[in-house]
């Protein structure tokens, strides 16, 4: 059972609002990734000079004497600066969390590092978002940008989840067999993580087209892969990276990587849902049954993509429910963490 949320904290609301607001965040860079707009706008944190983006016909001409390397595309400037600004009330979001817990610090279980740490690594995630644009698409930066969507999401969570101020109670046998699964919950965690990376890596280097058939790959079982190029993280910064400069047998290398990673996913996140619904404390039958929902549609839109051949909107959803798989695991790692035996 849960305790009293009587004990909430005053912040609770704001940090809850922002993860909110960060689940479109991340949403609208998937999406600007996948139309191509990473360099919609080759300047920042304008584009082309403007504080929004150049659409009178007068102002697209100026911007392309400008800019002649790259040409205005104004179905790409909207979605790059719609998430720019997104990206900017996130930042806001969380100095009004570090501030509110300046304030509060004295109080007895207000968190205070934690706001704080958002804040600085919101505004390092703001400095990847100008890399990004600034180094043309550098698939390390791209993927270390897209991760640090994903932690400053995971971490408003766990910040929501500590100002709720909730934990599950149990009596001390249930306790102890209930925090037996404190190690495959963290292990499952980390599974998570390392496919998002791999995820990311795969969209960052244009290798998620390199597989179009399923169960083969190229109508193939095996086929050529070259794990040194495409995993090499010491790639040349100059070039510009927009559709990817690798050859076909790295990114073969990449997707497969990062299909092999969703089945290993599946077998551990499904065998601990599969383990938690078993089991007889209604919590824990309630946590597997959300986590196995999150999982079976994230494998399903995974599948969409390759048999559909990458809709957009399946696409999107692929890299929103991932981010919804990760707070799964956040919030069921906090509550084991959490958990105390009933007073």
């Amino acid at each position: 059972m849960f305790n009293s949320a009587k004990n909430r904290k005053p912040s609770f609301r704001l940090a809850l609002a922002a993860v909110c607001f960060a689940i479109p965040v991340i949403v609208l860079g998937a999406f600007t990734r996948l139309v191509d707009a990473g360099l919609g706008c080759p300047d920042w944190p304008g584009c082309y000079g403007h504080i929004l983006w150049p659409n009178e016909t007068h102002e697209i001409a100026t911007a392309n004497e400008a800019f002649p390397h790259a040409p205005v595309e104004l179905d790409k400037t909207w979605p790059e600066m719609v998430h720019r600004y997104f990206a900017t009330g996130l930042g806001l979001f969380c100095m009004a969390l570090a501030a509110v817990a300046v304030r509060h610090r004295q109080r007895a279980g207000q968190p205070l590092k934690l706001p704080l740490f958002l804040l600085g690594f919101v505004i390092l995630q703001g400095m990847f978002g100008m890399w990004t644009v600034t180094l043309k698409l550098w698939p390390q930066v791209v993927t270390a940008h897209l991760l640090g969507g994903f932690t400053t999401l995971s971490l408003l969570w766990l910040l929501t989840l500590r100002l709720n101020n909730q934990h599950w109670q149990f009596d001390s046998a249930t306790l102890a067999r209930v925090q037996a699964f404190r190690k495959v919950a963290l292990v499952g965690l980390l599974v998570v993580i390392t496919q998002i990376a791999l995820g990311g890596w795969t969209t960052s280097n244009y290798a998620d087209i390199a597989c179009p058939d399923l169960p083969t790959c190229q109508a193939q079982w095996l086929p050529p892969m070259d794990f040194a190029n495409g995993f090499n993280l010491f790639q040349s910064i100059g070039p510009n990276y927009l559709g990817g400069v690798l050859d076909n047998e790295a990114r073969v290398a990449i997707h497969m990587s990062h299909r092999i990673g969703a089945i290993i996913t599946l077998l551990i996140i499904g065998w601990l849902s599969l383990s938690l619904i078993r089991r007889p404390q209604r919590e824990l039958q309630l946590m597997g049954k959300i986590m196995g929902a999150v999982l079976l549609l994230q494998f399903c839109l995974g599948l969409g993509n390759i048999f559909f051949q990458f809709p957009l909107l399946v696409t999107v959803s692929h890299n929103a429910v991932g981010a919804l798989l990760l707070l799964v695991l956040v919030t069921f790692n906090y509550l084991l963490i959490t958990a105390r035996e009933i007073e």
